[in-house]
C-alpha cells in the first residue's frame, strides 16, 4: 500500500469514527457547561423510550472534570408569579459521578439567581448515578413577577452517558413543595380562596 492510500484511508477511518460518535444538535438548545468539550451532546436516533429520538451527553474522556450540559433559555413570561413543574425522563448507562436534570429563574442585571435545582443541589440530593432504566424526574420552582429569563437542561458529571426526552412544563398550586435551594416563595392565588374561613 502507498504511503498516500496508507494515509487516506487513515484520513477515511477517522472521518467515520467522527460520524459514529457525533450527534446533531436538537433545534433550541445549546452546547454548555464548565467542561462541555469532554462530551458529546446532541440527539441520538432510535435511542428513546419509544425508538424513535432522544438527547444524549456522552463521555468521551476517560476522566472528565467538570460537567456538560445541554439546555435552552426562554422568557418566562408565561409562568410569571406562578410555582412550575418541570419533568422529563432520564436514562443512564455506567455514570460515574452523577447526572440530572436543572432549571434556573433568572434575573437581569443580577448575578444571584432566583430559583435553581439540578437534582444534586437543592432541598435534597436526587441525583442520578449508575446505571438506571427510563424514570421520571421532577424539579418545582417559584418564577418570581422580577423574573427576567428561565434555564433549563440536563447535565453530566464525569464518565458514562445520559439520555433525556419529553421534558415538560406545567404550573402547580402552593400544595406541591418547591424542590429547589432556599425558602418557598408563596404564590398568589389569582382568585380569592377561603372567603368563609371554613378551611
Amino acid at each position: 500500500m502507498t504511503i498516500v492510500k496508507k494515509i487516506m484511508t487513515g484520513v477515511l477511518f477517522i472521518a467515520m469514527s467522527v460520524s459514529l460518535f457525533s450527534f446533531d444538535l436538537p433545534t433550541g438548545l445549546f452546547k454548555a457547561g464548565s467542561n462541555p468539550k469532554s462530551y458529546e451532546m446532541g440527539i441520538e436516533k432510535g435511542s428513546g423510550q419509544d425508538g424513535k429520538k432522544a438527547a444524549t451527553i456522552k463521555s468521551i474522556a476517560k476522566k472528565n472534570k467538570g460537567f456538560g450540559s445541554l439546555m435552552q433559555n426562554c422568557l418566562p413570561d408565561n409562568y410569571l408569579g406562578k410555582r412550575v413543574r418541570l419533568s422529563g425522563m432520564v436514562k443512564t448507562q455506567v455514570v460515574s459521578d452523577w447526572s440530572g436534570l436543572w432549571f434556573r429563574i433568572d434575573q437581569k442585571g443580577s448575578q444571584q439567581n432566583l430559583g435553581f435545582d439540578n437534582m444534586h443541589n437543592g432541598k435534597k440530593d436526587r441525583s442520578i448515578k449508575g446505571t438506571t432504566a427510563w424514570t421520571k424526574y421532577e424539579i418545582v420552582l417559584d418564577v418570581p413577577l422580577n423574573a427576567s429569563y428561565i434555564a433549563y437542561g440536563a447535565l453530566h458529571v464525569g464518565t458514562g452517558q445520559i439520555w433525556f426526552d419529553d421534558f415538560k412544563f406545567e404550573v402547580v398550586n402552593n400544595s406541591i413543595p418547591t424542590t429547589g435551594e432556599g425558602k418557598d416563595t408563596l404564590i398568589s392565588s389569582k382568585d380569592p380562596v377561603n372567603l368563609d374561613f371554613e378551611k
